[in-house]
């Protein structure tokens, strides 16, 4: 019996979108970072990240993570798309779009529902940003248990498992433990999420150009 074709080829990922990934996921690490330096009114200790939405450099602030959110559903169907692995299915993908979603509302919502619903803003924050975190941290953790067997991640996917286990660590004990201070950990626990994206976008890159390199013609 004749196979079909795509079910014979290996996948490719795209480095193309892999690269934009990383684009996008540096916009926001740099106007993360920026607002930090620039926003003297605020003790970067105390502050949560969501609390330079607002006042100066929040709306571009609400830009990055509209970046952010685009390159967490990026990276997640350029890995689906391109996984060798038998584990493979659209869980993972999934929850990292619903994890998008929640960015998104954080983003959308702190521009406007503040001044037109003050008591269903903090509601709809907290749920979208719960959402966001709780979605990604399950997303990464499925995502490296899928690339442990994927062929073509066999020498990194352990790095990515540890990492994504640190990162879910880090939320619950960011969420149960409230002796730190708020801001310091809720930036924490996103440095994590991000450096991990980051790697995984990278090694992405990496594999698609190296794949590219290697296909005939």
């Amino acid at each position: 019996m004749t196979r079909h074709p795509s079910t014979s080829l290996p996948r490719r990922p795209h480095a193309g979108v892999a690269l934009l990934t990383l684009v996008a996921l540096a916009m926001f690490v740099v106007t993360a970072l920026w607002t930090q330096w620039a926003r003297q009114d605020l003790d970067w200790v105390q502050a949560t990240l969501s609390l330079y939405l607002h006042g100066p450099w929040g709306v571009a602030l609400r830009v990055a993570y509209g970046m952010l959110a685009l390159a967490i559903v990026l990276l997640a169907w350029s890995l689906h798309a391109g996984s060798g692995s038998r584990r493979r299915s659209l869980a993972a993908p999934l929850l990292f779009q619903v994890s998008a979603l929640g960015l998104l509302g954080v983003a959308i919502g702190d521009s406007w529902l503040p001044e037109r619903a003050p008591l269903l803003a903090p509601l709809l924050h907290g749920l979208a940003a719960n959402t966001a975190f709780l979605c990604a941290s399950v997303a990464m953790l499925l995502q490296s248990w899928y690339l442990r067997a994927d062929p073509q991640w066999s020498r990194w996917a352990n790095l990515a498992w540890r990492w994504a286990w640190l990162c879910f660590a880090l939320l619950w004990l960011h969420v149960l433990w409230r002796g730190p201070p708020r801001g310091a950990g809720q930036k924490l626990v996103i440095a994590a999420i991000v450096l991990w994206l980051l790697a995984v976008a990278l090694q992405q890159w990496r594999l698609a150009r190296t794949r590219r390199v290697a296909a005939p013609g």
